[in-house]
């Protein structure tokens, strides 16, 4: 693996690991944030010429450690106060493992629970757990928001900022305060997943160590409040997705679609506890429209998953369900899911109606036109088709995507080249 690419798996993988440890130990989030940049960018300077170190965790751990005593001992010197107290082993090059146990588990709770204070608005605090805990890009947090990135960029600030402002700290709050919390928890592991399995921009069909982490996230919080029937939902869901992640791609890393994925790659013993998931009594009695939207997305993709084959999908039960999703809660992300389950069950003309009025819904989407494109190939609309992969293609800032829709692309070309 060379240097730049393992430097992008760290940081993807354990941003979150180190802004945790770090903020525990210096609780400023501002000199945090700023460190581990700085790491990152001497890590992209010397790796390429030294070599990725045996443990790049604990590289960037140690780099963005000393640039925080650093610039402590600047401002202490700068304000004309007492010296910042070290002690000398600090600035030894002892290993440091970006999980060394059962600290991180708790740490990354605080860190979570601190994005998603009351005080930061729902939206913003998902988007700020995105950044801190999970290490997403902006670019790709802006595109999940259906934003511009410059937008996103501003809000993530907003919401550093009112944490310093705020005082808002780094801590578990008291059990009757956790409540409020868990739905922007939730909404904030939801998107953690699909920025795993719907990466915005580079390589990746699949991100499962960022999917992964989602789950993660959600056993953490579930541990402590268990039965809770928003984090059971959509831990149903997470489970049900991220079961179908060794079959997502083929060995060059392209991607496997549904109808061709092998089966038998899939992990059924986290389908087996989705399942049962679903059958939870929590689930049975009253629940907030974002719980049963969890639980409603989750019923589908179990019917995905507990099907023999694709031939055997009842795709008919998975239109009623997302009838029942698009009244709960009408998203263009559930409308568009919806038209290519219709396409399915009632043919390629009845998807083609059901994308009509997305088009200003979805302006900077690239899976609308795909859709549209699968969809009017279909229908033996091969020039709509080709103009339709052309645009998403343009729109496609995905390599893995994008290279799929050339591919499709240049196969209906022919088909239209043909007649």
């Amino acid at each position: 693996m060379s240097a730049d690419v393992e430097l992008a798996t760290v940081v993807r993988e354990e941003w979150g690991r180190l802004t945790s440890l770090l903020l525990a130990r210096f609780r400023r989030l501002d000199l945090v944030e700023d460190a581990l940049a700085d790491a990152v960018e001497a890590a992209a300077r010397r790796w390429p010429t030294d070599g990725a170190p045996d443990n790049p965790a604990a590289w960037l751990h140690t780099a963005a450690r000393r640039r925080v005593l650093d610039q402590l001992r600047a401002e202490a010197m700068a304000q004309r106060k007492v010296p910042l107290l070290l002690v000398e082993h600090d600035r030894t090059d002892t290993p440091v493992r970006a999980d060394p146990g059962g600290l991180v588990e708790d740490d990354l709770l605080r860190l979570v629970l601190m994005c998603t204070h009351p005080a930061l608005d729902p939206a913003a605090a998902s988007a700020l757990t995105l950044r801190l805990v999970l290490g997403v890009s902006t670019a790709d947090i802006a595109r999940l928001f259906l934003v511009p990135e410059p937008t996103m960029a501003a809000r993530l600030t907003r919401a550093k900022k009112k944490i310093v402002t705020a005082g808002i700290p780094f801590a578990v709050p008291s059990a009757d305060a956790l409540p409020e919390r868990l739905d922007v928890v939730a909404q904030t592991a939801y998107l953690a997943f699909t920025a795993g399995y719907a990466p915005g921009s580079g390589p990746d069909v699949v991100r499962a160590g960022l999917a992964g982490e989602a789950v993660r996230l959600v056993r953490v919080v579930l541990a402590d409040r268990a039965g809770e029937p928003v984090l059971t939902a959509l831990l149903a869901l997470l489970l049900l997705q991220h079961s179908r992640r060794d079959a997502r791609v083929d060995r060059d890393r392209a991607i496997v679609l549904l109808p061709q994925q092998d089966r038998s790659l899939w992990h059924r013993d986290e389908i087996d506890e989705a399942v049962r998931l679903l059958a939870s009594p929590t689930l049975s009695g009253p629940i907030t429209v974002q719980t049963a939207s969890y639980a409603l997305q989750a019923r589908i993709a179990a019917v995905h998953a507990t099907a023999r084959s694709a031939e055997d999908t009842r795709w008919d039960e998975i239109v009623r369900h997302y009838d029942d999703l698009v009244a709960l809660t009408p998203t263009p992300s559930a409308r568009l899911a919806r038209a290519v389950a219709l396409a399915e069950a009632a043919g390629p003309a009845a998807g083609l109606q059901a994308l009509d009025g997305l088009d200003d819904e979805l302006p900077r989407s690239h899976r609308l036109p795909a859709v549209r494109a699968e969809l009017l190939t279909r229908a033996g609309e091969h020039e709509k088709a080709c103009a339709a992969y052309a645009l998403a293609i343009a729109r496609c800032e995905n390599d893995a995507e994008r290279a799929w829709l050339i591919r499709q692309h240049a196969t209906v070309d022919d088909q239209r080249d043909a007649r």
